[in-house]
């Protein structure tokens, strides 16, 4: 696809055409739109970042005195958004997404699976309650769970993750089911102005196209790996969904993914600093495999000793010694 990084374009016989300001459309992100949301089966919309993405569907699906419930262990950066956002009135409160929803609210926000705990919520449960549904799968991509199939109204993801999958695209859509919300939210995006770049959607396209091989490779070396960190002396705990999730299992076709997280004895930012193949960086989903403890973000609300791995394209073995002489 050719490139366009016009940000406007010449009106036809003094009328605006299917372009005319890039802050509303351009052609590079209406293609990725179009290619999520086929993979999704619904309507998407592309965004400068998860993050942007986040709080334009919190402003937009819920207002002031409304309550979103959040899946308590979800990504910590949701909840502090949220929390940002009580000034203007919006209210959240954190629920065990594996469980019940609390009655008296007004948005349900799942994770699937989530991060960096790995739960994997109560589709049933969340889909019934009288509530507007929005589910973050990031971690699972389209590959593995498409969350419009089993009753949600929105899907989230950052895009930066895996939809793009080499590290070098900042980016995050959201997916609806119905076409009255995507009106909506498309029109408060082109007031408030999160659109992602067109180079930044070119390539979120590029990604795109390998997302499956991608995320079916990352999979499978995660499941041995979880395997082979189970039987390790010095880990105490592997958070995965293959590892016997069977909610999980109903839900994830193909695979559980590429992100994990274990607990180990000792120091664990001693391990996170000795890998040799394997980045000790932030992020997750790419073709390169990172970790990091996530004690120095998160604080208490995750064990200090809690590794985060995000498995990339490398051989499974040399993976593996990797993580074995970090661990030793």
């Amino acid at each position: 696809m050719a490139l366009d990084r016009s940000t406007i374009w010449p009106y036809r016989d003094g009328e605006p055409g299917e372009f005319f300001y890039s802050r509303y459309d351009h052609p590079a992100g209406v293609q990725a739109e179009r290619a999520l949301g086929d993979l999704e089966g619904g309507h998407a919309l592309l965004f400068s970042s998860g993050a942007a993405a986040s709080t334009t569907a919190a402003l937009g699906l819920v207002g002031p005195g409304q309550t979103i419930a959040l899946a308590e262990g979800a990504y910590y950066g949701t909840s502090l958004l949220l929390r940002e956002l009580e000034r203007w009135g919006l209210r959240f409160v954190e629920f065990d997404q594996t469980g019940a929803v609390p009655d008296d609210v007004d948005l349900i926000w799942l994770e699937a699976p989530s991060n960096p705990f790995l739960t994997f919520p109560d589709m049933e449960a969340a889909a019934a309650h009288p509530a507007r549904l929005l589910v973050d799968a990031t971690a699972s991509t389209p590959v593995l769970f498409r969350p419009l199939e089993h009753g949600a109204d929105v899907v989230l993801h950052s895009a930066t993750k895996y939809l793009g999958g080499h590290h070098d695209a900042l980016a995050g859509m959201l997916v609806f089911a119905e076409q009255e919300d995507y009106e909506r939210i498309k029109g408060l995006r082109g007031r408030t102005g999160p659109v992602a770049a067109p180079d930044t959607a070119w390539l979120v396209l590029r990604g795109l196209k390998t997302l499956e091989v991608r995320v079916r490779r990352q999979s499978e070396t995660a499941l041995e790996l979880a395997r082979r960190l189970v039987e390790h002396p010095r880990v105490e705990r592997v958070r995965y969904p293959g590892l016997g999730d069977d909610r999980a299992a109903r839900y994830m076709s193909g695979g559980f993914g590429g992100l994990m997280s274990f607990d180990v004895t000792g120091d664990a930012r001693a391990v996170e600093t000795s890998t040799r193949l394997i980045t000790n960086a932030t992020s997750l989903g790419g073709v390169d495999s990172v970790l990091e403890t996530r004690y120095r973000w998160e604080g208490d609300r995750v064990p200090e000793n809690l590794i985060r791995l995000s498995v990339g394209l490398e051989d499974v073995d040399a993976l593996w010694a990797d993580l074995e002489q970090a661990l030793a």
